[in-house]
């Protein structure tokens, strides 16, 4: 019993020796350092070769990464506008190359690429692969044709999508829109307007603001 007591206190001495010492490493060790976006290294595209077996789980963490930097353009041309192909791009794009059914990356990234930080360049590459895997969705459709209209310039182009946007179950507000654009050249459209209606068929209320904030900005513009 006695021997059993003894034991029992050397162990307790010798987990509190352990505690003290990996207490007292704390207050040694350099505290890591706040990473701010300007550090942000933009993840090569070799990365969905390393993951063989597991490039959905691999695109959901890299997803869940660019979700935090919607708004982020690490080399603004203009403060309205990004270099084309950007950090968040980059992730983007990694993120559909993992998973190229990820129907939520190629829209809420390619809405952050055009409205928020405008990197014209990487989002007409975010819709043209989104639209060629998702070839029915109409919302995908819809925003890629505003991308297509309003930043491409290129009015054959968005009303191709509009049209296919209204033949896969779009309003038929968006059927109108594409023979607008048909016959008059588009040049009564405009890029408010396309967003406001984008605003009524969003329901998360984020998005929305976001949006709003972009219409605000236009106004500030003219």
């Amino acid at each position: 019993m006695v021997y059993s007591f003894f034991h029992k206190l050397k162990t307790e001495i010798g987990l509190l020796f352990i505690a003290a010492l990996f207490f007292g490493l704390m207050f040694t060790l350099e505290k890591p350092k706040t990473v701010s976006r300007v550090d942000y290294i933009a993840p090569p595209l070799e990365v969905k070769y390393l993951s063989i077996g597991f490039s959905h789980q691999t695109a959901d963490s890299f997803w869940l990464r660019a979700i935090q930097d919607f708004d982020y353009c690490d080399k603004p041309a203009t403060k309205l506008l990004c270099v084309g192909k950007s950090w968040f791009f980059n992730v983007i794009n990694l993120t559909v190359e993992l998973d190229n059914k990820f129907l939520e990356a190629y829209y809420f990234g390619g809405l952050a690429l055009t409205v928020l930080i405008s990197d014209m360049e990487g989002a007409s590459i975010i819709f043209d692969k989104g639209t060629n895997e998702f070839k029915n969705d109409w919302r995908l459709l819809y925003l890629a044709g505003y991308h297509a209209l309003f930043e491409e310039k290129n009015k054959l182009k968005a009303a191709d999508f509009y049209l296919r946007a209204a033949e896969h179950g779009a309003p038929t507000w968006v059927r109108l829109m594409a023979g607008r654009l048909s016959s008059e050249g588009g040049n009564n459209i405009k890029a408010k307007e396309i967003l406001q209606q984008l605003i009524e068929s969003e329901s998360d209320p984020l998005w929305i603001k976001k949006l709003n904030n972009k219409i605000k900005q236009m106004d500030k513009a003219q």
